[in-house]
């Protein structure tokens, strides 16, 4: 495990820890024993307050591990089961920033469809409804910048599959940017260009409404050719 682990905390209470997620950092463990940031938030609480014995910290939602931006942990199972209630509801709302290859027609809407994981390969396919093992998935999304064969493209997620946006625009002939496993000719080299710019829901305890808000790595390849900033404004929030 990485020693002394200091995480980029946006929020932090006796309920709640919200939390910056790198890049190719997992959300939690899996079978490959790699870090991820589940363990190392749990060690960064242990050292920070001195507690003796195991940590509480609860997964509440998790993003893929080549997908950075904002996550919501748990401090405690009360907040935890309330949380998650929330995403049952639609009351937990996760809007990411993408670059696509090209702009999809029309350039604002709705993608729905069925989804089926393949734990074998870890890849994620789009099948028909009925499909054994078929999730339904879908999300909202809008175009806000073009730049050549690129599309800046805000999407707000309804359900929260595996791969699911990634796949979802790969369908349609607009992958997302980086992308190895489903990028086609835009599977190139580097970071994944899919960030969870905004996460919002009501605090578990005191009822009251929040929304963080992270930037992507404005200086890196594609982002760099968009206007970030006014990307991620909150007076835009659609």
């Amino acid at each position: 495990m990485l020693e002394n682990y200091q995480p980029t905390i946006l929020f932090e209470d006796n309920h709640l820890l919200v939390v910056l997620k790198e890049q190719n950092l997992a959300s939690c463990p899996d079978e490959s024993g790699d870090d991820n940031l589940l363990d190392l938030l749990k060690d960064y609480l242990k050292r920070t307050y001195n507690k003796p014995g195991n940590v509480y910290l609860g997964l509440v939602h998790r993003l893929d591990r080549p997908t950075g931006g904002v996550m919501v942990y748990a401090k405690t199972s009360k907040a935890a089961a309330r949380l998650t209630e929330q995403m049952r509801t639609g009351d937990f709302e996760k809007r990411y920033l993408a670059v696509l290859g090209g702009a999809p027609e029309p350039e604002s809407g709705k993608l729905v469809g069925w989804l089926k994981k393949n734990a074998v390969n870890n890849m994620v396919y789009l099948c028909t409804e009925g499909t054994d093992g078929a999730k339904y998935a879908a999300l909202d999304y809008r175009v806000l910048e073009k730049r050549g064969a690129l599309a800046l493209t805000e999407i707000k997620l309804h359900t929260g599959r595996s791969h699911q946006i990634r796949v979802q625009f790969a369908g349609i002939a607009h992958p997302v940017y980086g992308d190895m496993r489903y990028g086609g000719e835009y599977a190139i080299r580097g970071k994944l260009a899919l960030w969870a710019y905004s996460l919002a829901f009501t605090h578990p305890v005191t009822r009251e409404r929040m929304r963080f808000m992270s930037e992507p790595p404005a200086e890196e390849t594609p982002w760099k050719f968009f206007r970030i900033s006014e990307a991620v404004d909150p007076a835009h929030l659609g």
